[in-house]
């Protein structure tokens, strides 16, 4: 009776062995699929963080690149402006020098020389009020001899240099202001300065 319940005993301790040994095996076989799993979902996971880190990086620089460009369209404009405004106020300076009350004398004086209509007697010739003092004050005769049958001298407070003349009491006019000289010489000029920078932005 001994014997058996020590077989039954030695038995039971077999079955429970193996039965954990079994238990095992399968825990074992779970946590390495759990793992593999863990290891899969962990990869995609990093590929997808990856991807997306790839393409923000790439649209980051795109919008960069972008961004560059066209901060360097806007300063180009903005120095291009910058420059035609100071070439404007260089030729603007420039004619209001040249134009002294004795050069507009003599252009004046040509002017109405070469005048070929009959009647000389509607001239009228238009300046500012401080040149209009100074050419009355000493320069008044040349012009009169000029004109022979006399001429008429106004003020104008659209001008700042230079003058205008008419040949037909004001009906008509030519401008020889400082202005419509300055813009003459700027249709001649700004396309060499225009050609100067597009060949350095080219560079």
């Amino acid at each position: 009776m001994a014997e058996e319940i020590k077989e039954l005993i030695a038995k039971i301790q077999q079955e429970g062995i193996k039965a954990a040994e079994e238990k095992a095996r399968e825990i074992e076989e779970e946590a390495g699929r759990r793992a593999e799993e863990i290891i899969v979902n962990a990869k995609k996971e990093a590929e997808k963080l990856l991807t997306e880190a790839e393409e923000k990086i790439k649209r980051t620089q795109e919008y960069t690149r972008s961004t560059l460009a066209q901060a360097g369209r806007d300063f180009l404009l903005s120095l291009k402006k910058e420059i035609n405004a100071m070439l404007d106020k260089l030729i603007l300076a420039g004619a209001r020098r040249a134009l002294t009350a004795e050069e507009m004398v003599k252009i004046i004086a040509s002017l109405i020389k070469n005048y070929q209509g009959q009647e000389k007697e509607g001239i009228v010739v238009s300046f500012s009020q401080e040149d209009l003092q100074k050419i009355k004050t000493g320069l008044l005769d040349e012009l009169k001899e000029a004109a022979k049958k006399g001429i008429t001298l106004k003020p104008s407070e659209e001008i700042r240099g230079g003058f205008t003349i008419s040949y037909d009491m004001g009906k008509s006019q030519f401008d020889f202001t400082d202005k419509a000289l300055a813009e003459y010489i700027g249709t001649y000029v700004k396309p060499y300065l225009k050609e100067i920078l597009q060949s350095a932005t080219e560079k």
